[in-house]
């Protein structure tokens, strides 16, 4: 795929929300910079004459700007070769592998998140997860793409991972087969007492469109008398910024649904609910179609963890500003900045930080994230208190871009006081029947609501 191709997709499925950069304004160098250039190139001439291996001009030159992008934050980087492949292939959203979002960690290769029903995800690979070793080979200290392109395989093919899991005192090895990732955007359910579960597993394209067919699907079944509706975001790593929007835009009838800032003036742009710019990518005909909100008439429950990131961080953000929806979970990623694909040449791209966004209230979710208006651990989980202390955030990741508006340290800690209502253990849940305790928990907070008690008060809206 030529770079002019990759350009005009809008959806990249990792913790980033990725927009394609049409207009890309050249900084005019400063002239204090030119010793600095100096340097490199000296440096460059010395590696070249001295060495003790010869060395070719492709190799430095990517070394060079490789390094000039990661001094700046963990989410911009050189893209060529294998990782321009890379970046194809999830915006194709079909590959062969394990189904794991991934990112550099000092190092060492930590999940994010794996993706729903992937092979990784049934092998029970856990966001937090360290990869030490691919088929008992040391991987740390490799560069990210080169691991990644070793999980990746033929299906039906294995690959042994060594994992360390922070909690655990031993290393966990565990055998994955590979499998082709045709991962589903979206998965819907309705559930006793006629409550709809719409879980989006990823934003690439068309995402909105699905989840209006997943709302139109449940009120069939429900046979249109559906009480109330939970929005699954968990373990979301997030993917295009228009599929955030959209999806957004399904439930509200008006205002701001995310802004962005930037330095350059084009990189400063705001999205309001009930616009067609919104389904540029539809025909018109079928855009005003989605266009109004849905389920207006019962309570809705969006569910976060710290796996839901970008995306997921601006539809939580924009339905909790509004008072639209009741966010429940875990605090989640603080991924708010937004990259743009700037070409290099046909085949080669800077995936380049350029705004961070901001909620309808103003807020930046970079480092601290959504909170959730109910915080509800996931008490299913038997290793819940140990990798709490090991949770991955932005806010962990070395170089990471630092929140503008100042958030204060206490507003980002973990509450540690015990609440009485999260008290039973895993084994107790299981007993109970209980697989996912962060669900059951919404489900049963709808079964105690009724139409007249709604806790949306979605007749609070923020207008802009």
């Amino acid at each position: 795929m030529r770079i002019a191709d990759l350009l005009r997709s809008a959806a990249l499925v990792t913790a980033v929300a990725l927009i394609p950069a049409t207009t890309a304004g050249m900084a005019q160098i400063d002239g204090r910079a030119g010793p600095q250039f100096a340097k490199l190139f000296a440096a460059y001439q010395q590696v070249k004459a001295n060495y003790v291996e010869e060395v070719e001009d492709d190799q430095l030159i990517r070394g060079a700007i490789n390094g000039m992008l990661g001094s700046l934050d963990p989410h911009s980087a050189y893209v060529d070769g294998s990782a321009l492949q890379r970046l194809t292939t999830m915006i194709d959203g079909n590959y062969s592998g394990l189904g794991l979002s991934v990112v550099l960690d000092e190092g060492a290769v930590k999940v994010v998140s794996p993706f729903k029903g992937s092979p990784a995800d049934k092998a029970g690979i856990k966001a937090g997860d360290f990869i030490t070793h691919l088929d008992g080979e040391l991987i740390y200290g490799n560069d990210l793409d080169t691991s990644v392109a070793r999980m990746r395989g033929a299906e039906g093919t294995s690959i042994e991972l060594t994992i360390f899991r922070p909690g655990r005192d031993e290393p966990i090895e565990v055998s994955v087969t590979r499998g082709v990732i045709e991962l589903e955007p979206v998965t819907y359910e309705l559930q006793s007492g006629n409550i709809g579960v719409i879980s989006v597993n990823e934003f690439s394209t068309n995402v909105g469109r699905d989840v209006y067919a997943a709302w139109e699907a449940l009120q069939s079944e429900a046979t249109g008398k559906m009480s109330g509706l939970i929005l699954d975001l968990r373990s979301n790593p997030g993917g295009s910024l228009d599929e955030a929007v959209g999806l957004s835009d399904l439930f509200l009838s008006e205002g701001r649904i995310v802004s962005q800032r930037g330095r350059a003036r084009g990189e400063n742009v705001h999205y309001d609910a009930d616009e067609l710019i919104n389904y540029r990518h539809l025909p018109r005909r079928e855009a005003q179609k989605y266009m109004g909100e849905i389920a207006s008439d019962m309570p809705l429950i969006v569910l976060i963890d710290a796996g839901s990131a970008s995306a997921s961080e601006i539809v939580a953000g924009a339905l909790q500003d509004h008072r639209r929806a009741l966010v429940m979970g875990e605090r989640s990623f603080g991924k708010g900045s937004v990259q743009s694909l700037l070409p290099l040449g046909r085949d080669s791209a800077i995936k380049l930080t350029t705004a961070r966004y901001y909620t309808p209230a103003g807020k930046s979710v970079q480092e601290g994230g959504i909170t959730p208006d109910i915080k509800v651990p996931q008490l299913s989980d038997p290793d819940l208190e140990k990798r709490n202390k090991y949770l991955l955030r932005e806010s962990d990741l070395r170089g990471h871009l630092v929140n503008d508006l100042g958030v204060e340290d206490a507003k980002v800690e973990v509450d540690t006081i015990d609440d009485p209502r999260f008290q039973l253990t895993a084994a107790e849940l299981e007993e109970q029947g209980v697989e996912d305790f962060q669900l059951h928990y919404a489900l049963e907070t709808l079964r105690r609501t009724t139409r007249a008690t709604v806790a949306l008060r979605n007749t609070v809206a923020l207008r802009n």
